[in-house]
């Protein structure tokens, strides 16, 4: 018998479960005054927050939600969502937080599909609710109204108010950590565009893990004041609700993102830190220049979402936010990867040092590993910087897996790696750089075109705001690049003036066959709907 193993059991001296409620009761504990929430002209310390996370636990439970159970919610970055990842799985029960601008029927789904017991709405989002529950008939779930003087006039759908029903709870209810730290604390559907999405499920302990990680990659001091320009609902903001409690920071809510309100709020909160994608970004360095005035603090900025074009990466430098790249998506916790900035970078010049920094980087510290392997082998691929694999995930931030679904889940995880879908290179600095979807790498004529590449080359013309490659069927080669460019606000350019200026710039073969000019179709989160784009041009893989 191995000594080590003799009267050394786990005990409740020696082991707690790890979960990210531990942190909002500690820094309710020691810094109880602190401003935890910003929100308009409204003010909130962190013990007012514990007390009301605590009232919410109390009247779900109330209401006979716990271990097991499922709670909707259906917000914009307002005070009452940042309270729902903490009063929620206080009772046991698992957070779903619902993307704000899919259709009725969607919803509908993922209500009945998470069995959601009691759903958090606001008025702004009442046409499509109300027609989402009303297709559920009579297994609906018990609705409570969130209010907000700001939100636009609606049909009020609740039984009972968020401030009533807090009012109902107690604020001194005692809750308890999970039992088990593999607990689920969160739901969290992916984007289906072509069947049904599929629900993430995940654990107490990579919600805690992912939100130190996020500490410890980007180096945030204690007290940081954080802008939601993120949606909390995307991945849960990334775990950052969670992060802003162990770091005892400050959390500005906003509302929807508008650079005008987001530079001014800069300025009154001096904000430290927010995160985004590349979009969101643009939005910013692109914002005119007396809206940016009076801003001489450096602001940390986290870019994911899709990679970043390096025109995006340079203009950020220029105006004062200092970005870093991450990569991840849902099933991980959102940022997974992180591109680790080493110091010799700084002596680079712009453009090698913007192509460094929009490498999406290195396993995020509280990630085991991520690694870019051939789909077939599962070997690693050569780090020569142009063999092509798909990138896998290993590690605690790694979902339990789907709702409902072992096979999708098996799949996921087959060969003991998360499968991401996405193609990649690694550098023989170890550091992975995406170069496409699978389903976004154009073949044509046998050769393989990555549009992101094709993207970025189209984003360093000085017109351009955002641009988005799809494959356009071609009778000669198959498929050819379709261009698809918004323009910058008062920009003019010309479909040859582009197509010359791509020429210019790379291969001949890659260059876009085609430009159509028009405003992108994105999601909530900034993402551009690509499938709409390949349908709109009967691309043979419209698909998402």
């Amino acid at each position: 018998m191995n000594p080590y193993d003799l009267g050394l059991d786990k005990n409740p001296a020696n082991y707690v479960a790890l979960s990210p409620l531990s942190y909002i009761e500690r820094t309710a504990a020691i810094y109880p005054q602190r401003t935890a929430l910003i929100y308009g002209e409204r003010r909130q310390t962190w013990a007012q927050t514990y007390e009301r996370c605590r009232r919410l636990a109390s009247a779900l439970v109330a209401k006979g939600v716990g271990k097991g159970d499922t709670v909707a919610v259906m917000l914009p970055n307002v005070p009452a969502m940042y309270e729902m990842h903490f009063g929620v799985p206080m009772t046991g029960a698992v957070v779903n937080t619902l993307n704000t601008r899919l259709d009725p029927e969607a919803l509908a789904f993922m209500l009945q599909h998470g069995e959601a017991k009691v759903l958090f709405t606001d008025r702004e989002f009442a046409p499509v609710m109300e027609k989402a529950l009303a297709m559920l008939g009579p297994k609906r779930p018990f609705v409570v109204e969130v209010e907000d003087d700001t939100a636009p006039m609606g049909r009020r759908l609740g039984q009972i108010s968020y401030e009533a029903f807090l009012a109902e709870g107690n604020p001194n209810h005692v809750w308890q950590l999970p039992g088990d730290e593999w607990d689920a604390i969160s739901l969290n559907y992916t984007s289906g565009t072509t069947g049904n999405p599929k629900g993430v499920v995940t654990h107490h302990r990579g919600a805690y893990l992912n939100a130190a990680s996020n500490v410890i990659s980007w180096q945030m001091p204690h007290h940081s004041v954080y802008l939601w320009t993120l949606p909390m609902f995307h991945c849960n903001g990334w775990c950052f609700p969670w992060t802003m409690a162990l770091i005892a920071g400050t959390s500005v809510c906003l509302r929807r993102v508008d650079p005008v309100q987001i530079f001014g709020l800069i300025r009154e909160h001096r904000i430290t830190h927010m995160c985004g994608a590349p979009i969101v970004y643009s939005m910013l360095i692109n914002a005119p220049e007396e809206v940016r005035q009076g801003i001489e603090h450096t602001i940390h900025g986290q870019i994911a979402g899709a990679a970043p074009p390096v025109a995006v990466i340079e203009g950020c430098e220029a105006a004062g936010i200092e970005l870093t790249h991450v990569y991840g998506l849902t099933e991980v916790y959102g940022p997974a990867a992180v591109c680790a900035k080493q110091d010799d970078w700084a002596e680079l010049g712009l453009m090698e040092r913007a192509q460094k920094n929009g490498r999406q980087g290195v396993a995020a510290p509280m990630q085991q590993a991520i690694a870019v392997l051939d789909p077939e082998t599962m070997e690693p691929v050569p780090a020569d910087g142009e063999t092509m694999g798909e990138i896998f995930f290993r590690g605690n931030v790694v979902m339990k897996g789907y709702l409902k679904n072992p096979s999708a889940t098996d799949e996921a995880f087959a060969g003991g790696w998360f499968h991401t879908g996405d193609l990649a290179v690694m550098h023989p600095d170890g550091y992975v750089k995406i170069k496409d979807r699978s389903k976004d790498i154009i073949i044509s004529g046998g050769e393989n075109i990555s549009s992101i590449e094709v993207e970025d080359t189209l984003h360093r013309h000085p017109a351009v705001m955002l641009a988005a490659v799809v494959a356009q069927p071609d009778a000669k080669w198959g498929e050819v690049p379709c261009a698809f460019v918004e323009l910058k606000t008062n920009a003019v350019a010309s479909e040859e003036e582009i197509i010359e200026f791509c020429r210019s710039q790379m291969a001949r073969f890659k260059v876009p066959k085609r430009i159509e000019f028009c405003i992108l179709p994105k999601t909530s989160t900034g993402k551009i709907q690509k499938y709409v784009l390949r349908n709109q041009i009967k691309s043979s893989s419209a698909i998402e």
